[in-house]
């Protein structure tokens, strides 16, 4: 397995060198989208608006939604280009299996989604001039949210194997991400906090938004929370990704476009 990852590793690496223009292009459209919504509400609001740890709450929102995309879209946009490529047949054919392949190809691709998110947040932070209270233990919530997104991810591939073109549902499913991560259900009252322990995401978006904006502590309650949560997603993604490749198999429609 591990020899699996050091190939999938190279792989990602050789894409990065060769197509260099796109990941620079990647970098430049999420920040300046994110500036031009910041300097639309700075007009808004007049010159002498001070957005405080809402700008701080905002920026991590936002970065936690780039890096969830990525999470999210690894493996579905992989899927269907291979599957319009003709390379499928050829990772169902792997003696790893599939399933090891995908994981393998997620653990390997993690390492650059972790760069190219922290040039994205350094990029917001020089541009807005917002502070964020970086320490340790915001570690812990950011691999929960990984789990959840990769749990979703996992779970949007299975759809995208089975059906082979979901782009206007992954389109649009961007959006309910960032109502997902966005939204401060841990500001909201019994109903809406109760909704956002159980949406993948939100428990782990709340308390980074905590940890880093308002430099609250670490709360253990929420943290095993939002543990559970990253867990049950992915769990739940596997699960999906699995059954999508035994009905894909079964039916013969890996080949199918």
């Amino acid at each position: 397995m591990l020899r699996l990852v050091a190939i999938e590793f190279k792989r990602q690496l050789l894409m990065l060198r060769r197509y260099p223009m796109e990941t620079a292009g990647q970098l430049a459209v999420i920040a300046l989208i994110f500036y031009g919504l910041f300097l639309g509400a700075r007009y808004v609001a007049g010159p002498t608006a001070r957005f405080g740890e809402r700008l701080d709450a905002l920026v991590v929102g936002y970065v936690l939604w780039t890096l969830a995309l990525f999470a999210i879209g690894d493996l579905s946009w992989g899927l269907m280009n291979e599957a319009r490529e003709g390379t499928l047949e050829q990772v169902f054919l792997s003696p790893y299996g599939p399933l090891r392949v995908y994981l393998a190809r997620s653990l390997a691709n993690l390492a650059a989604t972790l760069v190219l998110n922290l040039a994205v947040l350094l990029l917001l932070l020089g541009l807005t001039g917002a502070r964020l209270a970086f320490s340790p233990p915001a570690l812990l919530p950011l691999a929960a949210a990984l789990l959840a997104a990769y749990g979703v991810g996992y779970g949007l591939g299975a759809l995208a194997l089975y059906f082979k073109r979901i782009q206007s549902f992954l389109n649009l499913f961007q959006f309910v991400m960032m109502f997902l991560i966005m939204t401060p259900f841990e500001r909201l009252a019994a109903p809406g906090r109760l909704a956002g322990a159980v949406l993948p995401l939100a428990p782990a978006a709340g308390m980074l938004r905590d940890l880093l904006a308002r430099g609250a502590p670490l709360d253990p309650g929420g943290l095993l929370l939002a543990l559970a949560n990253g867990l049950a997603y992915l769990l739940l993604g596997l699960g999906l990704l699995a059954a999508a490749i035994r009905v894909t198999k079964r039916r013969g429609l890996l080949g199918g476009y």
